[in-house]
């Protein structure tokens, strides 16, 4: 660990071993499952995690990760099959996991929301 806390090796917006050994079970793709087995599901966890953390464009996702296609492919097909929600779910059921929290970085709001410039109100106001 470095003065930061951060574990030393793992890159910022990647997971840690004990984050990926909390979620490795949940996912699909792995040996023994049906179908397909995943060529490497921490690397997609963690392109996934650098697009959504970042703010970047799937197409500004580093090489290291994959196709950045490919990646956005398994990602969509991913939240239609439900399988973050149950990783989530999973997660969430922990009441002492030190990694919930929301804060404003993640909850986005409209751009009138900062400006104040909102015509509905400024109309409801013109009607009184």
């Amino acid at each position: 660990m470095n003065h930061e806390g951060l574990c030393v090796g793992v890159k910022r917006y990647e997971l840690n071993q004990g984050q990926w050994l909390r979620i490795a079970s949940l996912l699909p793709g792995k040996a023994g499952d049906p179908g397909r087995t995943g060529p490497d599901n921490r690397m997609f966890i963690n392109g996934c995690l650098w697009v959504l953390r970042s703010g970047a464009h799937w197409r500004d996702l580093p090489e290291r990760y994959g196709k950045w296609k490919t990646v956005h492919r398994r990602f969509s097909r991913w939240c239609h099959a439900g399988i973050w929600e149950r990783v989530f779910a999973a997660l969430t059921a922990d009441r002492d996991s030190q990694y919930l929290m929301i804060d404003s970085t993640i909850v986005r709001a409209h751009q009138q929301a900062a400006s104040g410039k909102d015509p509905m109100r400024r109309r409801a106001a013109e009607l009184r």
